[in-house]
C-alpha cells in the first residue's frame, strides 16, 4: 500500500542578536541603501556566541516546536532528515546531535547537503520513505550557522550581507487522505557550475593544517565565494522552471498557486519569479527583508512564519521551491 505524507507540524527558530545593515558598517565600507538595493535584505539574526547556539543546537529548538505542534512526542519520531551546509563539526553530521540533543531513541539520521535547496531535497527524501511505508513519523530540520564563517570586511561584503542564521523544522507524517498532503516533488543538479558559487576548503583537497601553514592573509579559499550576477541570472531561469514542472506533473495552472514560498536569496528574485506567474502580494511569502539568506533553513522559516500568520489554509495549494549552489534546485507541491 501506497501512503502520502503531510507537514502535521512546523517551527522555527532564530537567534536574538539583529544585526542591521547600520551595524555592518563596523566591519566593512557599505550602507543601508546599497544592500537593500540589491538584495532587499534590511537586517539578519547572526549567532551571539556566548548564548550556546549552534547549527544543531537551533535545529533542535526548532524541532521542538514543530513536534509539540504535530502533537507528537519524541518518542513518536522515526527518523530525523537534517539538511545543512553548515554543520557544527566536519563529520559526524549534524542529524545524530539532533538526536542526542532531543533524547530520542536510537532511530536513524541522514544529512543533506545541498545548501540552500537542502529542505527541498529533505521533504522529497522524507517522502518516500512515508510513502514507502517504512516510516510513520519524520522529523525533517533545515538550520544554518553562517555569520561564524563570513569574511566581515570589504573584500567579502559581496557575500556577508547576504547570510543570516537560524532554523527551521517540519514533522512529515503518514496520511491516508487522497489527494493532499506532498503530492510531487522535482530535484535537479547542474554540477559543472558547482564553482560559481561554493566554499573550497577546508576541505580533503584544502585541509586546515596546509591553509595555517602558509599563512596566506590573500588566501580567500575557506571564505565562501559566489559570482553574484552569474547564480541570479540561473536562478530566475530554474526557480521557473522547477514550479512549472510541479504544476504540469499534478494537472495544475499557475492560477491554482495559493501561496508560494520561495527560497529567500534575494527579493529580486523572489520578485521577479512573483511577476512571470503573476502572482498578487498575499499569494507570495518573502522574509528575507528581516532575516536574510538562511539558505536550507529559508524555505521551512518562511513555510512556518506563512502558516503561523494564517496565510495557508486548508486545501490550498502550496508551492515550494529553491535553487542554489552544486546548481542545485527543486520543488515541492504541497495540498495542505
Amino acid at each position: 500500500m501506497m501512503y502520502n505524507s503531510k507537514i502535521s507540524g512546523l517551527g522555527y527558530y532564530v537567534p536574538e542578536n539583529i544585526v542591521t545593515n547600520d551595524d555592518l558598517k563596523k566591519w566593512m565600507e557599505t550602507s543601508d541603501e546599497w544592500i537593500q538595493e540589491r538584495t532587499g535584505i534590511e537586517e539578519r539574526r547572526w549567532i551571539d556566541p556566548s548564548t550556546g547556539d549552534t547549527t544543531a543546537v537551533m535545529g533542535a529548538k526548532a524541532a521542538k516546536i514543530a513536534i509539540e505542534r504535530a502533537g507528537l512526542t519524541k518518542d513518536d519520531i522515526d527518523f530525523i532528515v537534517f539538511a545543512t551546509l553548515s554543520p557544527d563539526m566536519y563529520f559526524p553530521g549534524g542529524g545524530v546531535q539532533i538526536q542526542d540533543l532531543l533524547e530520542m531513541p536510537t532511530i536513524g539520521a541522514l544529512d543533506v547537503r545541498n545548501q540552500c535547496s537542502g529542505f527541498i531535497y529533505s521533504l522529497s527524501v522524507a517522502d518516500q520513505f512515508i510513502k514507502t511505508g517504512m516510516y510513520k513519523n519524520i522529523l525533517v530540520i533545515g538550520s544554518e550557522n553562517h555569520s561564524g564563517g563570513l569574511e566581515k570586511s570589504t573584500r567579502g561584503r559581496n557575500v556577508s550581507v547576504i547570510f543570516g542564521d537560524g532554523a527551521g523544522a517540519a514533522v512529515l507524517s503518514r496520511s491516508e487522505e487522497k489527494g493532499k498532503g506532498l503530492l510531487s516533488s522535482h530535484l535537479h543538479s547542474e554540477g559543472k557550475h558547482a564553482k560559481e558559487l561554493m566554499l573550497e576548503g577546508p576541505s580533503t583537497q584544502r585541509w586546515v593544517p596546509e591553509i595555517m601553514a602558509e599563512n596566506d592573509p590573500e588566501d580567500v579559499s575557506y571564505y565562501p565565494y559566489m559570482n553574484g550576477q552569474f547564480v541570479f541570472k540561473h536562478a530566475i531561469g530554474r526557480f521557473s522552471e522547477a514550479i512549472m514542472e510541479g504544476l504540469q506533473a499534478n494537472q495544475l495552472q499557475k492560477e491554482d498557486i495559493d501561496m508560494l514560498i520561495p527560497h529567500q536569496a534575494n527579493l529580486r528574485i523572489a520578485q521577479f519569479i512573483q511577476k512571470k506567474f503573476q502572482l498578487s502580494d498575499d499569494k507570495v511569502h518573502n522574509n528575507i527583508m528581516k532575516y536574510g539568506n538562511t539558505t536550507a533553513a529559508s524555505v521551512i522559516i518562511a513555510l512556518t512564519e506563512a502558516w503561523e500568520l494564517g496565510k495557508i489554509k486548508d486545501n490550498d495549494l502550496v508551492v515550494l521551491a529553491a535553487f542554489g549552489s552544486g546548481f542545485t534546485w527543486g520543488s515541492v507541491i504541497i495540498r495542505w
